[in-house]
This record gives C-alpha cells, sequence and structure tokens, in this order.
C-alpha cells in the first residue's frame, strides 16, 4: 500500500476521491493542511546570547543599517 498527498484543486476532484472512499478503494487520512506556522512564532526568542553578545550585535545591525541608508 503506498501514501501519497493530494492537493484538490477543484470541488470536483474532492467529490470524486469522496466516491473512491465510498467504494473502499482509498482511504483518506487527512481532510485539512494545518495553518502554516509564522516564523516570528517558530523562532521567536529561540537565540540564546550573552549581554555583550546581544549588544554587539545591535551595534552590527545599526552600523549596516546607517551604512544601507548612507548608500541609497
Amino acid at each position: 500500500m503506498e501514501t501519497v498527498i493530494v492537493q484538490i484543486t477543484n470541488n470536483k476532484a474532492l467529490k470524486l476521491l469522496k466516491e473512491l472512499e465510498d467504494l473502499h478503494l482509498i482511504k483518506m487520512l487527512k481532510r485539512d493542511v494545518p495553518a502554516k506556522e509564522k516564523l516570528s512564532d517558530k523562532f521567536g526568542g529561540k537565540l540564546n546570547l550573552s549581554d555583550e553578545e546581544y549588544k554587539n550585535f545591535q551595534e552590527h545591525i545599526s552600523r549596516s543599517r546607517n551604512e544601507w541608508d548612507s548608500n541609497s
């Protein structure tokens, strides 16, 4: 037996799949795809920087922004 993932692009296709399931030719395992998780929710707060590393990082960001602005 093989498992495949199918993205439905037309409601008629979903109806056909349900009919195939009723005939016991296929089994639909998952009906909904969960909402995509935002990257900020997934990775927010994951950096464990020391106070000095954080300060250096913030200074680097400030310098980078200033360089970017001066080149515009």
